[in-house]
This record gives C-alpha cells, sequence and structure tokens, in this order.
C-alpha cells in the first residue's frame, strides 16, 4: 500500500499486544506510540519529509537517534517514517543535497546559539555517530520483505557501502560543512578513536587513567573503543546479510570477509580472558581501560563474541553488582567507582538504545529466557515509572536506583520528557520482543519465532502483526493457540514448528 504518514487513523496499523493479566502494560504500550506519533515532522525543504523527530532539538538531526527509532518504527511501517528518515542523512552526506533554515523558537536549546525569531540552520550534528545504518535497515527489512527497496538501497545509491567506507576512511579529524560539523572519530590500525559525544556516551568515564577520575567528560587520545569497532562490524554483517537476502552470494561473501576480520581484532586484542569481559583498550600497548560499561554488549550485538564469552556477558545481566539487579543492563556496572545512583547521564542511567542493543545479542545466542528476563526487568521500571512519577510521560534515560527519570550531565537537573525519540523502544520494542517474546519475525522466510514466557499467565499475544503481506493475530491461552491470519506463514513456539494456513487455526503447545 501506499504510505501516508499524517493518515489520522494510524492507530489501526500497529500491533496489538495481548496481556490479560496486565491490562495496564497495553496503556503504557499506547502512549510511546501516540508520543512517537507526535515526532513525526513535516519541515519543508528536507531531503525527506515528514520525518521522525528524535525530541531533541528542532535544529540538529542525529544518526544514532534515528537508527534507534527505525527499530521500533518497523512494527507500523506504513504509518511511521522510520528508514525513510535515513533519506535526510543519505542524501546530505552523500547525494548532494541541503537542509533548509528554520525560525528559533524559545524552546530551542541554549546550546545552538539560537535566538527567538532567528534563522538557523538545520544540521546533522556528530555525522561520525555510530553507524548502525545498516543494522537498523537490516532488521526493517525482515518485517518489510521488500526486495525491490533492497535493491536500490544496495545497487544503485550505495548508501551503506559509502557508509562504511566513509568511516573507515576518517584517519584525521573533517571538516563537513554540507552538513555543518566535523568528526571525531579516527581509524587506527587496531580499532577507531572516539569521544563520548560521537559515541553518543557523553559524559561516560571510559578511557580513565584512575580509578575515580570525575571529568564531566573523557576523552583519552590512546583509547581504541570497543563499541566502534564492533558497530563497524555489525554493519559489515548486516550488509552481507542483506546481500543475502537478495541472493547475491559474492558480494554477500565479501562483506563477511570484512565482518570476520574485525571479530578477529575483536577478541585478539579487546577480550579479557581474566575478566571475562571486553574492554576499551590504549592503542599503543593494547592495555586494558578497566571500566565496565554497557558499551561491551556490542560484541554480542554483533554476533562477534563466542557462545562461552556471550554466556559471560549474559551472566552479569542477573549479577547486582554490575549489570544486574532490577534495573538491568544499566550504562555502568554499579561497583564502578564514578557510579552515580541518580543516573548523571551515562553514569549509571537506563538507556533504552544500549540496553535493547545488549537485548538483541543476547537472543542472537539462544539466551532468550535471560533476554526475556531482563527486557520484563526494564520494561516494568519504565513502567513503575509512567505511573507513579510526574508528569506521566516517558523519559530520554532512567534513574537505576529509583523509578524516577536520571539526572542529567551535573547530576541535578531531570533529563528530557517525552522523549519518544528511541525511548519508545521499552514500551515498544522490547515489550513485544522481549516480555511478551517475539523475538525474530522475517517477511522474506515468512515466519514468527515466539518464545513464549513462562512468568506471565492468562491470555498473552498479539494482535494485528505486521510483516510483508501477512497480517495476523496470535494469541495462546493456556495450552491453547490461536491464529487469525491472512496468509500461510510458519510459527515457531519455543522452537516447535506449526503451519499457519489463511483463515483460522488453533494449536495445542505447551501451556
Amino acid at each position: 500500500m501506499e504510505k501516508n504518514f499524517k493518515r489520522s487513523d494510524w492507530q489501526a496499523y500497529i500491533p496489538t499486544p495481548v496481556c490479560e493479566a496486565f491490562p495496564n502494560y497495553e496503556n503504557f504500550y499506547n502512549k510511546a506510540w501516540e508520543l512517537a506519533h507526535a515526532h513525526v515532522k513535516e519541515i519543508d525543504g528536507m531531503p525527506q519529509t515528514p520525518y521522525m523527530d528524535e525530541a531533541f532539538c528542532d535544529s540538529q538531526i542525529w544518526i544514532w537517534d534515528t537508527c534507534f527509532m527505525v527499530l521500533f518504527c518497523k512494527f507500523a511501517q506504513e504509518v511511521f517514517p522510520g528508514v525513510e528518515t535515513f533519506r535526510n542523512f543519505y542524501e546530505t552526506l552523500y547525494g548532494e543535497k541541503s537542509f533548509p533554515e528554520i525560525i528559533a523558537t524559545e524552546s530551542e536549546p541554549w546550546w545552538t546559539g539560537a535566538v527567538a525569531g532567528q534563522s538557523m540552520p538545520i544540521k546533522i550534528h556528530l555525522a561520525d555517530n555510530p553507524p548502525l545504518f545498516a543494522w537498523a535497515e537490516y532488521e526493517n527489512a525482515l518485517l518489510h520483505g521488500d526486495l525491490e527497496y533492497l535493491k536500490k538501497l544496495l545497487y544503485e545509491r550505495k548508501f551503506l557501502q559509502k557508509h562504511y567506507e566513509w568511516f573507515e576512511s576518517l584517519t584525521e579529524s573533517v571538516k563537513l560543512p554540507v552538513v555543518r560539523c566535523k568528526t571525531n572519530v579516527k581509524r587506527e590500525q587496531n580499532g577507531y578513536k572516539w569521544e563520548g559525544g560521537s559515541s553518543g556516551m557523553d559524559n561516560t568515564p571510559r578511557g580513565r587513567l584512575g580509578q575515580n577520575a570525575k571529568e564531566k567528560r573523557p576523552n583519552n587520545p590512546d583509547m581504541l573503543w570497543i563499541d566502534a569497532i564492533c558497530q563497524q562490524a555489525l554493519a559489515a554483517k548486516s550488509i552481507a546479510r542483506l546481500f543475502s537476502l537478495l541472493g547475491d552470494k559474492e558480494n554477500a561473501a565479501e562483506w563477511e570477509t570484512r565482518f570476520l576480520e574485525k571479530q578477529k581484532l575483536v577478541n585478539e586484542l579487546y577480550w579479557d580472558e581474566t575478566d571475562g569481559f571486553y574492554y576499551d583498550i590504549n592503542c599503543n600497548d593494547g592495555h586494558f581501560y578497566k571500566v565496565k560499561t554497557v558499551a561491551s554488549y556490542w560484541p554480542l550485538t554483533a554476533g562477534i563474541a563466542s557462545k562461552e564469552q556471550a554466556k559471560l556477558l549474559t551472566d552479569l545481566t542477573n549479577d547486582p553488582q554490575t549489570f544486574g539487579g532490577d534495573v538491568p543492563l544499566i550504562s555502568l556496572a554499579r561497583n564502578d567507582a564514578d557510579f552515580c545512583e541518580s543516573g548523571n547521564y551515562w553514569r549509571g542511567s537506563l538507556w533504552l538504545p544500549t540496553a535493547y542493543a545488549a537485548l538483541k545479542g543476547l537472543a542472537q545466542y539462544g539466551f532468550f529466557d535471560e533476554a526475556h528476563s531482563a527486557g520484563y526487568r526494564i520494561f516494568k521500571h519504565m513502567l513503575e515509572t509512567y505511573e507513579n512519577y510526574e508528569p506521566h510521560t516517558i523519559w530520554e534515560a532512567y534513574s537505576p536506583t529509583k523509578p524516577r527519570p536520571a539526572t542529567s550531565e551535573d547530576g541535578v537537573r531531570t533529563v528530557r520528557k517525552d522523549f519518544c525519540g528511541w525511548s519508545a523502544l521499552g514500551p515498544i520494542a522490547i515489550y513485544l520482543e522481549y516480555v511478551l517474546g517475539f523475538h525474530t519475525i522475517n517477511a522474506f522466510e515468512r515466519v514468527v519465532e515466539w518464545s513464549k514466557p513462562k512468568d506471565i499467565q492468562g491470555k498473552i499475544g498479539v494482535k494485528n502483526l505486521r510483516f510483508g503481506d501477512v497480517v495476523t493475530d496470535i494469541i495462546a491461552d493456556g495450552a491453547n493457540c490461536f491464529v487469525q491470519s491472512n496468509a500461510p506463514y510458519s510459527l515457531k513456539i519455543d522452537g516447535k514448528i506449526f503451519a499457519v494456513v489463511a483463515g483460522e487455526n488453533r494449536f495445542t503447545i505447551n501451556g
């Protein structure tokens, strides 16, 4: 169907979760979609309009915010411009298009230097943000199943390949006048130098030279960042997978080789066998910077870790001293000297993008129960904040200790509200994929894989789930599973395959 991103009946195109035991879950889920829809923005002159606004700043757009927004927009592609928003980056970085100027408002953040009533240019903020376009395109493709779109993306425009090669080419800081920013990432022989802002983890204490260095934003010039090399590896793997979807074995093999080269580097240089953990390293002598952050879960997301390494990292999601407890997969281990109980931005806060990426990693290695457990705790922490903290909304980041929003870098101010934005990942994507358990949906193979949770009783499932040309309802009630579909597909429940036909289906499953 032709997409109409501003249609008034957009709610008809989103999946409807079913969780009879907890009806309040659906209210929270719907609130996230409503806030996200309020951030479908139209500005004349943009390469793509309407587009998804990250809920941060009118005059700037961010690569990694947008990539993560795609990962929940994928569930309602007819009415939310997820991958379409990428055109604002693709066309300005590689298509020789430019951004318009807008009029500043009183609400414009102070750091842009905007004065209300004055004209100011829109710009990409930090073009060397995490290179996640290819991963987001692949995850989105699994639901849209559109081969013609992929052919144009990979063979005609080649935006993903260009972005990968551009990231590889950054051996020194480069000014980008077209998008009005400069780069901070620098490729070295064994990885990438970066800094907090470009990496997205603004005031992270990574690269700390002492045990408790409280500098605002560490920028260790000798550090190679574990997330940068893993995200580039993930980009290569995702491009390979996209070519595989098109049946192009030659190009898939070429990009898989690039992934394997980075996988080898990461496991040889960034893995500490003694601690059983991936760390950032020194570019000169390879020593580890032993600051444990959620960035070290990117080797799982990228598929770099061995099953044994993945198990060690997964176990930490149940360790209350590091990344477990009531609020798992927080940005900094709880036993780190710089951990802040109020969050202090990236010094302890729960951030939905990195938590979601980590959950994708756990599930990729088959740790579905652990992904469910961690995802459930994250979802409930957000829900409790939504229900008990005023204003009742969704926040940029969350406290690691209390049901409330996190504090900003100064440790005092509260982070931004109505942040959907990437925080919609919690009530939408984490809820559907890891709380309810629909962790894999593939329009090309026409399969839905469901790890049905054992700790949620009553009717459970999803209605109006859309992938490819399929629209389906899947509802389990005890040992019975009822499926309605407009087309055939395979439903895999806890590893057992059921053949769904068009119309009504009923299966007996493990209750």
